[in-house]
């Protein structure tokens, strides 16, 4: 494991692959960790990549370096940590990976830095960006009910819930986001740790609270929430993944994100994987990785 100062933060991460290698950034979710990357990096690391996996803010090793520091999980922060983890190492660009969080985080930087990006791989929705101004209209019921857990993270309960349940709140949503998975004992025990970080409960909590406009952001990020409002377009070649037994963002025959995507783009459903696809489909990530260094590669 290495660590960085990149903007507000001490960020930790695992590095993979010659350093003089194309670089590869891989963000993992909520609640996740970058041991969801293992083989995707090993497997890529292997035909000559450097493949880089931060532990996002509020996981792991990651710290704050002061403890003055408003405890954010906006979007933009997300966005801003990568483009600053990406400075730190001077990284130019890189083929970014994300899911879930780090999915959105991918999007951000893609959507609004877009030349320092070569490719970008994106699961679940795909246009991972929030519409934050939207988030107030009500969807289907069977889509509220997936959202159990954000109603829940706005209340006192659960945030208690939170603090006291951690590794069992997080478990259940491993098992019903992942319903085919059949990760085992050693596999949860490798990743749990990661959300003993002292800013975790503070961290999640903010994230799901701002995104339905109930708390201010950080002032720190308000220019990038303002570019975010606009719901920019990504540019960038990208490949959307999508499993098929995702329990919280399932995949629909119509793709109503096809739209924020101007560059080459592809869509691949991916079936008996769930949420946390690079885990449990590394195969296809990984391949997807490599599509788009080839057209990378050839300009």
């Amino acid at each position: 494991m290495k660590s960085v100062t990149a903007g507000c933060l001490d960020i930790h991460y695992h590095e993979t692959g010659p350093e003089t290698g194309d670089p590869v950034i891989l963000l993992h979710g909520f609640p996740y960790d970058p041991r969801a990357y293992d083989a995707v990096a090993a497997r890529r690391a292997t035909q000559g990549f450097r493949c880089l996996v931060p532990y996002l803010r509020g996981y792991g090793p990651t710290r704050f370096l002061s403890p003055h520091t408003m405890r954010s999980g906006q979007q933009a922060a997300l966005g801003a940590d990568l483009l600053a983890f990406m400075d730190a190492l001077s990284i130019p660009t890189a083929l970014l990976g994300g899911y879930d969080w780090g999915g959105r985080a991918a999007c951000i930087v893609a959507a609004l830095w877009p030349g320092r990006v070569r490719g970008l791989v994106s699961c679940g929705q795909g246009y991972n960006i929030q519409n934050i101004a939207q988030a107030g209209a009500p969807a289907p019921a069977v889509e509220e009910a997936r959202y159990w857990y954000m109603y829940y993270f706005h209340t006192e309960r659960g945030r208690a819930g939170l603090t006291q349940n951690r590794h069992d709140l997080c478990h259940h949503i491993w098992q019903i986001w992942s319903p085919s998975w059949r990760f085992d004992a050693a596999t949860w025990a490798a990743s749990a740790p990661s959300f003993d970080n002292p800013d975790f409960v503070e961290i999640v909590l903010h994230s799901y609270r701002h995104r339905f406009g109930g708390v201010p952001g950080d002032p720190a990020y308000d220019a990038i929430e303002a570019q975010l409002a606009a719901q920019p377009d990504i540019p960038v070649p990208a490949i959307v993944l999508q499993g098929g037994d995702d329990g919280v963002d399932p995949p629909t025959r119509h793709d109503p994100h096809r739209p924020h995507f101007t560059g080459f783009y592809a869509r691949q459903i991916i079936d008996g994987a769930g949420h946390n696809l690079p885990q449990e489909a590394p195969e296809a990530f990984a391949a997807a990785v490599l599509t788009l260094a080839a057209r990378a590669a050839q300009g």
